[in-house]
């Protein structure tokens, strides 16, 4: 039996849909039953708010709020105080730019990233350098889209403060040797605060931020078969204790009187008003369900599926279907993006709905890497251990079938 006709059972969406071929994981994940029944089960048996109540109900749900916060950090290998909860990876983001961004940066200062993030990972930076009148500079990508790794040093200098870069591009999914590309920048300048995007990392790759040795880290819960609206940014303590909250309000005040206020320590400083109490306590249970997969199986089913899935585009598209980054030689998660002159990446997913294939299509949040290659659009397949090989083969057949109405 393979994984993922095992694992199957648990996602009730799959079986509420059983001619769907779901291959949009990188946009978000399936929800297995453990985590909507840990939903259900906080507003059927807790319900409370959190860190306020000296009552039963309030305490039990801190408690299990609070569980949370110490499963994440073992589970990227971080101290329990290092881990915040936002919205996501994009709140994670934005709040670095108002936090340490504008502590941090000065007018003739420099911002890099990479032209292969996310907007949520391009634009925040972008635009934090241009309120602040540094310079942006952004590292580029060959002909394979890997990262230019001989060009690196060129857009990094002594007075680049901060550099923000993906672990896993949402376009080609190749995963960035992220070590040794910070090894790189703390070489040029060891006070270079580096940001690390690992919301397409933490579904497919065990992360270990004491090893990679980030300042921070940010993912989302819904990649990872976890709840929508729920994030992580990780930060190294000393960065926490000197940077100053950007939202005010509930659960982050030591003390206020009319004159000043002085507020907790982090990370709770970060974490003003009620939180999404309900999914970050059924978050846990989403790493809870990967680790008990183990990321060992994961890799080789993915592995597995991609190898199927290359080979049938091959055999059945031919070399008219491009797909971004395949010749990279560095590995890739389980995801490609796709497409071929003479058809438009929007047709060819409208058409594989009618067969209940969901597919994304479009420049998947990622405007300057298309633009790079010259590509309009792409037609991305993401999966996940939740697919079958026979799902892979159904979509290769209807794919290849939508391209010759226009190729």
């Amino acid at each position: 039996m393979s994984l993922a006709t095992e694992l199957r059972k648990d996602f009730p969406i799959l079986s509420n849909y059983p001619d769907m071929v779901y291959f949009d994981s990188t946009a978000t994940s399936l929800k297995p039953r453990v985590v909507i029944d840990a939903i259900s089960h906080y507003y059927t048996h807790l319900g409370a708010n959190i860190h306020r109540g000296i009552y039963d109900l309030s305490e039990a749900a801190t408690e299990a709020f609070e569980e949370t916060r110490a499963v994440v950090a073992d589970f990227i290998n971080a101290n329990v105080n290092e881990v915040l909860f936002t919205r996501g990876t994009t709140e994670s983001i934005n709040l670095l730019i108002h936090t340490i961004g504008e502590q941090l940066v000065q007018e003739g200062d420099e911002v890099a990233t990479t032209l292969m993030e996310h907007h949520a990972n391009f634009v925040p930076w972008q635009q934090l350098a241009l309120r602040k009148k540094a310079a942006f500079k952004v590292v580029t990508v060959d002909e394979n889209a890997d990262l230019d790794m001989s060009s690196l040093k060129a857009p990094l200098q002594k007075k680049t403060k901060l550099f923000a870069c993906t672990y896993v591009s949402n376009v080609s999914g190749i995963v960035n040797p992220i070590a040794d590309i910070i090894k790189t920048v703390r070489a040029i300048n060891p006070h270079t605060i580096i940001v690390i995007d690992a919301a397409q990392a933490v579904p497919h790759i065990s992360i270990d931020v004491a090893a990679i040795d980030c300042d921070f880290l940010a993912f989302s819960a819904h990649k990872m078969c976890g709840p929508t609206g729920v994030g992580v940014l990780y930060g190294k303590k000393s960065h926490l204790q000197t940077m100053q909250p950007f939202m005010f309000g509930g659960d982050m005040i030591a003390q206020v009187a009319i004159e000043q206020s002085t507020f907790q320590e982090p990370p709770y400083r970060f974490e003003a008003g009620t939180p999404h109490i309900s999914g970050i306590i059924a978050f846990k249970e989403s790493i809870k369900y990967l680790n008990n997969i183990t990321y060992k199986a994961i890799k080789k089913h993915e592995e597995m599926l991609m190898q199927v899935l290359i080979s049938e585009l091959r055999k059945q598209c031919g070399a008219s279907l491009k797909i971004i980054g395949q010749h990279s030689v560095n590995p890739r998660v389980a995801l490609a993006a796709m497409y071929a002159e003479g058809s438009h990446p929007h047709d060819l997913a409208d058409i594989l709905n009618a067969d209940h294939i969901c597919v994304r299509a479009g420049h998947h949040c990622a405007m300057p890497l298309h633009k790079h290659f010259n590509i309009p659009a792409s037609t991305r397949a993401s999966l996940y251990f939740y697919n079958t090989e026979d799902e892979v083969q159904r979509f290769a057949a209807a794919f290849s079938k939508a391209l010759r109405m226009f190729i």
